[in-house]
């Protein structure tokens, strides 16, 4: 049955009209026609013509026709003069009747009259209401008929013309007349319906699929064929109907323009992209815009001076577009342009072969089969070539398509179409793998697939607008799936895309927590603790209680050097989930540094807050760290402070840090709480108040000098030698406590300026002092560590050692053992440049570091200051004498004087001389006392008020080597401030 069916299919679609083509082509060839050989039944009628201006009466024109010869055919040159014509009627229409034709389609009038009695015969034109003729003449075809009964011997006429007109007279019986005229109508019924069915056809396929090529080709037959008819001599009438004969001569002026229009237009909108890539559309721009004038030469000029101006545009077009055509053909070889070249050939040829003919006075060829023929090729090739134009696009739509479908196969994005039932259409691979289930069309629903509450998101969108959202699917393979759903409505179909975005989702998840968390240890990292330090202060002002506790391993830096970054790493992540045991929910853990942490516990009292720490120093310290074969015991110190209300986080951290801090030196479980009234609040206020002070960058006010003596344990009463300490008062006059000036000063950056200040001033007053000094031997001077990594500050300090040479001489800048160690060789260098500008240079808190003997034989020190802790309460600990003893036998050995601060007793200070140390600096000998009183001593023992000890050192025998010592007046020196007591 399908063999069958295939069968007629091809019998209806390629057979019948093959057939009937065949028998159209052999009936044109071979059967004879109904209208006969009716013209060669015509016979050619002799004329007399002669042009004379209007007006002339019939009788004034008959001698001059009289002696005029007679022609056959005569044209008229696009004269529109009327023309006179005498005829001799042919013996046979006299005897047996019928009809004289004037077969000329440019004739608009004919008047004819009897040459004998000058009775009118009949009269018709065109161009007014006798457009159907009086009398004997009436409209013929594209010309006039007269018959008369009986026929005269001699007929006049007058006869006007519009056009390149050919007059021709013939002479015929009735029934060949009127056998020609049935065959004109059927031409014209050819070219009409034929014409204008594929326009309309055209016209509506063009509508329906939006195409404006459709709409230009439609537009083309139609003017197509008012050409032809016109070529043919009955564009007279439009479907029947007569056009008013007045209008006539503006209907062929604009047919002829809008011909040339809408060809050009036509071949532009075919030819669009080979116009582009062959470079040949500028010509065809040209001839596009020559069209516009010649529309308007249309609207303007009369038809005899408009006809030489479509002549002239006609063929600078056809020369154009041949041009471009050609072009197009050879570069292109499209099928498109050789049928379009096939059709524009057949109407061109036609068109200028009437020009010719008209212009040369050629006989013409071609009769009024052969315009509706030439009108209908045309037609037909120029369909042709629309046809391969929508075949070629047909084959890129199915070259698109397969390729669409290729992609939507292919594409690693899941497609669907749902209908407004939710019923899915279509899937593409991709979905399907995703969803890890094969899905056939209408038969699965997005409600068996993805949450109902999508569905109704879709369902409810308006038409033409996307939506996106997010949703899960849990799969049996893959667990909990991601997807992006992006989806529009369109019509009655939902179309749609969904996105696997799984590892989207957990690699932005991922930078989320890692924005926030330490990736060690999983903990809050700094940003993510102070975010939820500023959600508590946001409570706080609620009412809602806030404790904050600073937490420090102790010694667990020796846990990285020792064993190395992996152990101490390890080790780190043990104490994290410790930390984090007795943490209720809205305690957060934060790791601030390498070992430091911070706590922040919302909606939490002090008093819980204190036993939750308490909590976390005992989990801290519960079993040993067990990383590989080592365990590793680690201790923590906790400060907590309890937040007040309009406090900020900077101020917060700052007190639970220093909490800390007090908790790592007290002798205690290592916990230390600052309640929101405690004096440690009101202390860092102040140090905060003194931070925006020294940071505003005007001269600090408030400073000042005062001088604590140096006493020598041998012959006390030949020098005077003292350390410059700084000291400052606030705006009330009240004394500023060293240390809270020394960390304002650091915070706030301007320990330089602070250094800068002081060895200037010491240095002024030295020199200004001069006289009243002869016993000084060294001045000391603290620097800080921030100044002498100051690029800024020791070129400052060079060139005010300089500047005060004399002053200098007597100066001796301590470096604490710790700077000096941080960079041997920047401190090696540093003493070198002091002592060649006449300083002298001593090691502060010498001993306290472990590394302190192996680096001194690096640094040629002047002095030796022994670490203070050594000193204090030093007869009650034997180790702390013996170490003493070491260090200063070692200054002796490296020719360095020691100097001992701290000596709070006489029983120490006898000691000290017992050992060998050189100088003495203590509240047993002296507290540290203004300047004025220091120039009205003579020497340091002036300054001691124990008279017991004040007698022993009298009684101490004098060091002839270091009296001998020309070390006592001085070295190059140079150095910064002083900032210690």
């Amino acid at each position: 049955m399908a063999s069958v069916e295939r069968g007629l299919q091809v019998l209806t679609a390629y057979g019948v009209p093959t057939l009937l083509l065949a028998l159209t082509l052999w009936a044109w060839w071979a059967w004879p026609t109904e209208f006969g050989s009716s013209e060669a039944a015509l016979q050619r009628v002799p004329v007399r013509a002669m042009f004379t201006e209007p007006g002339r009466s019939v009788d004034s024109v008959l001698p001059g026709l009289r002696q005029r010869n007679p022609v056959e055919a005569l044209d008229t040159q696009l004269s529109e003069q009327p023309l006179w014509l005498w005829l001799e009627v042919p013996a046979a229409l006299r005897e047996r009747g019928g009809v004289l034709d004037f077969p000329s389609r440019h004739a608009t009038a004919l008047q004819c009259w009897d040459a004998q009695t000058l009775q009118p015969l009949g009269a018709i034109d065109r161009t007014s209401a006798a457009a159907s003729g009086r009398g004997a003449l009436r409209p013929s075809r594209a010309g006039f008929a007269l018959q008369v009964d009986p026929w005269p011997a001699d007929v006049v006429c007058q006869a006007r013309f519009s056009g390149p007109a050919r007059l021709v007279v013939q002479a015929g019986s009735a029934d060949a007349i009127e056998a020609l005229q049935r065959r004109f109508d059927r031409h014209a019924g050819w070219l009409d319906g034929g014409l204008l069915m594929l326009a309309l056809f055209t016209l509506v396929a063009g509508l329906i699929n939006r195409d404006r090529n459709d709409l230009i080709f439609a537009a083309w037959l139609i003017i197509n064929q008012r050409m032809a008819a016109l070529s043919a001599g009955w564009d007279y009438q439009w479907l029947g109907f007569l056009w008013p004969p007045e209008s006539l001569p503006l209907v062929r002026k604009l047919t002829l323009a809008l011909y040339g229009t809408a060809t050009v237009v036509l071949f532009r909108s075919l030819f669009a992209a080979d116009l582009e890539r062959t470079a040949t559309l500028r010509p065809v721009r040209w001839v596009l815009a020559a069209c516009v004038p010649v529309l308007l030469a249309a609207l303007a000029l009369p038809y005899r001076f408009f006809l030489p101006v479509i002549w002239i545009a006609s063929a600078a077009g056809a020369l154009a577009l041949g041009y471009a055509l050609g072009v197009i053909l050879l570069r292109t070889r499209s099928r498109v342009a050789m049928w379009y070249a096939a059709a524009m050939g057949v109407a061109l040829l036609s068109n200028v072969y009437e020009v010719v003919a008209a212009a040369l006075g050629l006989k013409a060829l071609l009769g009024a089969i052969n315009s509706v023929t030439a009108a209908l090729a045309s037609s037909l090739l120029a369909s042709l070539a629309l046809a391969e134009q929508f075949r070629l696009e047909h084959e890129q739509r199915l070259a698109l398509q397969a390729e669409l479908q290729h992609t939507y196969d292919f594409l690693p994005i899941g497609l669907f179409t749902l209908d407004l039932q939710g019923r899915l259409l279509s899937a593409n691979p991709a979905l399907q793998h995703m969803l890890q289930r094969p899905l056939e069309p209408e038969r699965h629903t997005w409600n068996e697939l993805f949450p109902q509450a999508d569905w109704q998101a879709l369902a409810h969108e308006e038409p033409g607008r996307t939506i996106e959202f997010e949703t899960r699917l849990s799969t049996a393979d893959a667990g909990s799936r991601r997807f992006l759903v992006r989806a529009a409505r369109a019509g009655d179909k939902i179309e749609g895309t969904l996105q696997d975005i799984t590892d989207k989702v957990q690699a932005h998840e991922h930078l989320q927590f890692l924005a926030d968390h330490d990736p060690l240890t999983r903990v809050l990292n700094r940003r993510g603790i102070e975010a939820c330090l500023s959600r508590g202060l946001q409570r706080l002002r609620r009412g809602k209680p806030l404790a904050v506790a600073y937490l420090d391993l102790d010694r667990f830096k020796l846990i990285n050097d020792l064993y190395g970054h992996p152990a101490g790493d390890a080790v780190l992540q043990q104490v994290c989930e410790r930390i984090q045991e007795p943490l209720a929910s809205t305690m957060y853990v934060g790791r601030v540094g390498g070992d430091e942490f911070l706590l922040v516990m919302l909606d939490t009292p002090l008093h819980r807050a204190e036993t939750v720490c308490r909590d976390v120093l005992q989990a801290l310290t519960r079993a040993p760290y067990a990383v590989g074969e080592r365990a590793f015991q680690v201790r923590g110190s906790i400060g907590l402070v309890e937040v007040a209300a309009g406090a900020n986080a900077k101020d917060v951290v700052a007190a639970a840090d220093r909490a800390c801090r007090q908790a790592k030196r007290a002798p205690s479980s290592g916990l230390v709480v600052y309640e929101h009234g405690a004096r440690a609040f009101q202390e860092h206020e102040a140090e905060m108040r003194l931070v925006e002070r020294l940071a505003a960058g005007r001269d600090i006010d408030g400073l000042f000098l005062e001088m604590q003596p140096i006493v020598a344990l041998r012959r006390p009463q030949q020098s005077l030698n003292f350390e410059v300490l700084l000291r400052m008062r606030d705006e009330n006059g009240q004394r500023v406590p060293i240390d809270r000036l020394l960390r304002a000063a650091e915070h706030a950056g301007c320990m330089g300026t602070i250094d800068r200040w002081v060895l200037r001033t010491t240095l002024q007053w030295l020199s200004q002092q001069r006289e009243q000094l002869p016993c000084v031997q060294f001045v000391c001077l603290n620097l800080s560590g921030a100044s002498l990594n100051d690029e800024r500050f020791m070129h400052d300090a060079y060139a005010l050692l300089q500047q005060h040479a004399d002053a200098a001489a007597r100066l001796c800048l301590e470096i604490t053992e710790s700077v000096a160690l941080h960079d041997t060789g920047n401190t090696r260098r540093f003493i070198d440049r002091v002592r060649q500008l006449g300083a002298r240079v001593a090691l502060d808190d010498f001993g306290a570091g472990y590394t302190s003997f192996s680096y001194l034989k690096d640094l040629p020190a002047d002095m030796l200051k022994i670490d203070g802790s050594f000193i204090v309460n030093m007869n009650r600990h034997p180790a702390n004498v013996a170490i003493v003893e070491a260090i200063v036998t070692l200054a002796q050995n490296l020719g360095m004087k020691t100097i001992a601060e701290w000596a709070e007793d006489r029983e120490t200070v006898e000691t000290l001389a017992e050992i060998g140390v050189d100088y003495v600096q203590g509240w047993a000998l002296s507290r540290p006392v203004a300047p004025e009183q220091i120039l009205r001593s003579r020497s340091g023992a002036d300054f001691i008020a124990d008279a017991q000890l004040h007698a022993y050192l009298n009684t101490q025998p004098p060091d002839d080597e270091f009296d001998r010592v020309d070390w006592v007046l001085g070295r190059p020196s140079s150095g910064p401030t002083s900032r210690s007591g």
